[in-house]
């Protein structure tokens, strides 16, 4: 069975019910399973030690995570219109995959969430995507045929799934943006398959 990796670093609980609801989608696709995957906090101060298994959520992703899959969505709040730094610092210690082109050929999907209605989940969308497209990663993003794209109040774009969760990140997912983080693994796992059968 084909496996896309679902990664995520989330402070307050929106981001990873994204990344559930994506692996939910991907699962949707016959003969494609999801390989959910955590990002562990940075420190501004020091470095940061933590358990190598976290106390709750998915465990921590791995390079090896990263080189067994066949696809990938990766997931991050949104600040001040750009990635986590746990993201960051994550894809930063990727360098080995990009000299082995471990990823090159593999589509990619990004999701976001923000405490503001226009808090740069788009920018943030596409500074994940930036270092995916030097790993030689194929982007997969929302097509407008996605109906919920048209109409949502909230999040969605096209560059990938997004979510305002309020400045107290208290907003549950709407229905809307629910249907997108599973219509965005859906058709990642499609695109996948697709890419495995050629």
């Amino acid at each position: 069975m084909a496996e896309i990796l679902v990664v995520y670093f989330s402070r307050d609980g929106a981001v990873e019910k994204m990344a559930q609801l994506v692996a939910r989608g991907v699962e949707e696709e016959t003969g494609m399973s999801a390989r959910l995957r955590a990002m562990p906090a940075v420190s501004t101060v020091c470095e940061a030690v933590a358990p190598s298994v976290p106390d709750s959520g998915a465990p921590y992703v791995t390079l090896q995570d990263m080189k067994e899959c066949d696809g990938m969505a990766l997931g991050s709040p949104c600040y001040f219109g750009n990635m986590a730094a746990a993201a960051k610092h994550f894809l930063d210690g990727t360098g080995s995959l990009w000299l082995s082109a471990s990823m090159a050929g593999k589509p990619a999907s990004v999701f976001t969430s923000s405490g503001t209605m226009h808090g740069g989940q788009e920018s943030t969308l596409l500074s994940m995507l930036t270092p995916l497209m030097h790993q030689g990663m194929l982007v997969v993003g929302l097509p407008f045929s996605e109906e919920d794209l048209k109409n949502t109040r909230s999040g969605g774009t096209p560059y990938g799934a997004s979510h305002f969760a309020g400045s107290d990140g208290d907003l549950a997912l709407t229905d809307e943006e629910a249907r997108l983080c599973r219509a965005l693994g859906k058709r990642l796992a499609a695109t996948a398959k697709k890419l495995i059968a050629d």
